[in-house]
């Protein structure tokens, strides 16, 4: 839930063009840690989104923890907050010297907290016998937070470079994708799992997977080229908005096609990802709608937040949909 709140706050900061209301990062100024009253509703806008990623890494944390402790004991808590320490001294470190020969103070600090967060990752994964399926999941989310604040301080640093900005958000769907992930797994059984579907069903899931990506990256294409950059300075991509706005649609109506397919074949057959098919095409009619409107009545930033909302959701139901294509199973091999 998190996840998807930190995309919405995400959007409102690039569609209220409070991008810049805060200059600094991961200070608001150089003199303060929060916005001042001169910087208005935008200052207060952006920080905002920077407390819930706080409150995001916390959780991711939290989480993390005390899954180590239930699945490895002692021995994978301790390695993990062994990492913690050292990854915070080693950062600390990074920053003071990028300080003193005037590199960009919380990039470094971020960077070598996140190589340090991979390297407690594989440490862990690797002492860890119970739940790694879980444990992998939690360490991918922490990871992900983290290298989300490195990519946040770059997002600022270059000014909102369209790019950069496309791929912080496409970064934040991908959380929301592993959380849902989680999430499953979480309600299952450890263990070997086989296929619960025919085989050319689980096919055509996975080429509506394909579609919903493709759906997402044009998307983030086409909001890049458009007039919401987060701040009135910044410059766009420089791409033909309208051009990608019919390479963006054309994806959508193909993907639809596939799922209103696959909900036939699943409602047919009383196939395992039945209720999540019926909420994949539910929440991709209304994404379509939202566009459509959104197309029609001149980019409305309300309703190109919504969009980025449902995007997300619409991508961890297909998710949902392709876990559900197998079952936990007594032995090895396909159903």
């Amino acid at each position: 839930m998190l996840n998807v709140v930190i995309i919405a706050t995400g959007g409102a900061v690039r569609l209220t063009g409070s991008g810049l209301g805060c200059s600094e990062w991961p200070l608001c100024t150089p003199e303060s840690l929060t916005p001042t009253p001169e910087m208005g509703i935008h200052g207060i806008i952006e920080f905002g989104n920077r407390t819930i990623t706080g409150v995001l890494l916390a959780v991711a944390l939290a989480v993390l923890l005390i899954l180590l402790h239930g699945a490895g004991g002692r021995r994978s808590l301790g390695s993990a907050l062994r990492f913690a320490a050292g990854g915070i001294v080693a950062g600390v470190v990074a920053g003071v010297i990028a300080y003193a020969v005037g590199l960009p103070t919380f990039v470094c600090f971020s960077a070598v907290l996140l190589l340090v967060v991979v390297l407690a990752a594989a440490r862990s994964l690797n002492i860890t016998s119970h739940r790694r399926d879980l444990v992998t999941l939690a360490w991918l989310v922490l990871v992900g937070v983290v290298a989300q604040a490195f990519v946040g301080g770059i997002t600022v640093l270059t000014e909102l470079n369209a790019f950069i900005v496309g791929f912080h958000y496409v970064a934040s769907l991908v959380l929301v994708c592993v959380t849902a992930a989680f999430l499953v797994r979480m309600y299952e059984p450890e263990g070997p799992r086989g296929l619960a579907v025919p085989r050319g069903f689980a096919i055509l899931t996975h080429v509506t997977t394909l579609g919903i990506a493709i759906i997402v990256l044009m998307g983030v294409l086409t909001t890049a080229s458009g007039p919401h950059s987060g701040d009135e300075d910044v410059v766009r991509d420089g791409f033909d908005a309208t051009l990608l706005s019919h390479l963006h649609a054309w994806p959508g109506y193909a993907t639809l096609v596939l799922v209103i397919a696959l909900l036939g074949w699943a409602a047919a057959r009383r196939l395992r990802p039945l209720r999540w098919t019926i909420a994949l095409l539910a929440l991709l009619l209304v994404q379509i709608g939202v566009g459509i409107y959104q197309a029609r009545s001149g980019l409305p930033p309300l309703a190109v937040g919504v969009h980025m909302v449902l995007a997300s959701l619409t991508a961890a139901s297909m998710t949902v949909t392709v876990l559900r294509l197998k079952r936990p199973v007594a032995g090895s091999g396909a159903e």
